[in-house]
């Protein structure tokens, strides 16, 4: 156990983990599987302790996020309409494009924010809004707040961690994680009430999303 927490006291003093950080969250913008909060919390425990220096892991964390959901959307632009209808009907990852395609329906860029929070979901929105041509500057502008509430959180959960148990970094860290898990279920429940409440609709997935109708969503009122 004491050679595990070395090895971390070792990796977090070192000036190279601001960049790892960063490429975890950069990778965790469109391949999911990398745990980029887990990352980030780790910092801000031993951020309590004086390194790495909390401003610059909330700085790099919200950086990395922000280019991790830039080339999900790009994804989505380039290429994601197609990829999408490819997508197994009753999948998991159809269900969380078509939860995505409502949110975005119905709140607009802020279901970013929201996303952002729920791993995985973050992806489906970011490459979906790329898919429909989501205006970019309207998505730069709500990802911004996202990534920086994201990394604001996730280093904050960690440094409060780490202030409770100061002489036991691996407490805090499980406490840390433990709120994290807190919050991301508690996000779910929302969802899944919200989603129950809602009068059953048709299944949009009947009908392919072709570029014309993609064309539609983005393009203002009256343009030619």
């Amino acid at each position: 156990m004491m050679d595990l927490l070395d090895l971390l006291h070792a990796t977090m003093s070192s000036p190279w983990v601001y960049l790892a950080i960063f490429a975890i969250a950069v990778l965790d913008g469109f391949f999911p599987v990398v745990p980029s909060e887990t990352a980030v919390i780790t910092a801000g425990v031993f951020a309590a302790s004086g390194a790495p220096y909390l401003p610059a892991v909330i700085l790099v964390a919200a950086c990395g996020a922000l280019a991790g959901d830039h080339i999900s959307y790009a994804i989505g632009r380039g290429g994601g309409t197609r990829l999408l209808e490819r997508l197994p009907p009753d999948g998991r990852r159809r269900n969380a494009v078509e939860w995505a395609r409502r949110g975005i329906a119905t709140r607009g860029g802020l279901i970013l924010t929201v996303a952002r929070y729920i791993p995985g979901g973050r992806t489906a929105v970011t490459l979906t809004m790329g898919a429909m041509h989501y205006p970019r500057r309207r998505f730069l502008a709500f990802d911004a707040l996202a990534a920086c509430s994201w990394g604001l959180y996730s280093a904050l959960v960690g440094y409060l961690g780490g202030l409770a148990f100061e002489q036991d970094p691996l407490r805090g860290l499980l406490l840390g994680l433990g709120l994290a898990l807190a919050l991301t279920v508690t996000v779910e429940v929302v969802r899944w009430l919200r989603n129950r409440r809602r009068p059953a609709a048709p299944t949009p997935t009947a009908e392919p999303m072709d570029r014309a109708s993609v064309g539609e969503v983005s393009r203002p009122a009256g343009a030619r």
